[in-house]
């Protein structure tokens, strides 16, 4: 690694963060892309440590790699504009499961699969607000020195080690009741 690049979380994790997980232990800060499918799974390996029963929070912060990945901005508004109505974790799920199709007319379809006032969902992905929130993600990641995605903090500290699920929880000091 350069010498150069931040190991520090510089943006600590307050109330606008999306966390899940057990809150006031260890802290997993995943900075993600919808469409990367490396941050996809990591997801998936930091889901099966939770569903294992570890006890730690997971933050996800936005980092769309706009540049490579065509529908991560939109896909990042569509997760904001389901917070509004309290259902980021669930958008957050659906958008990694169907990565493929992330255009405009796939995430209308989310939000009515999860129930979602339409009009709303509509008129927020497009709100400047949720814009800035997506870029105040982005701008904490490269202060961080986050260049890729996925890129992880543990306790405010980059992990560059193996993201699968045994390597994940050594690193994290939980257990849990995964078996590969």
């Amino acid at each position: 690694m350069n010498a150069n690049v931040r190991l520090d979380l510089t943006t600590p994790i307050d109330a606008t963060d999306h966390t899940r997980g057990v809150s006031g232990g260890r802290q997993l800060v995943l900075y993600g892309d919808f469409e990367c499918p490396y941050t996809a799974a990591a997801v998936r390996e930091i889901d099966r440590l939770l569903e294992g029963g570890a006890a730690f929070e997971v933050v996800y912060r936005h980092f769309p790699l706009r540049a490579i990945h065509p529908h991560a901005q939109a896909a990042a508004e569509g997760a904001e504009a389901a917070a509004r109505q309290g259902r980021f974790w669930e958008m957050h799920d659906l958008l990694f499961r169907n990565q493929r199709l992330l255009a405009a007319a796939d995430l209308r379809r989310y939000a009515e699969r999860l129930g979602l006032e339409l009009a709303r969902f509509e008129s927020d992905a497009v709100d400047r607000a949720i814009r800035a929130r997506i870029d105040r993600d982005l701008e904490s990641g490269l202060q961080s020195g986050v260049d890729g995605t996925p890129s992880l903090f543990i306790d405010g500290r980059r992990y560059e080690g193996p993201r699968d699920t045994d390597s994940l929880g050594r690193a994290l000091g939980v257990t849990t009741g995964h078996r590969p």
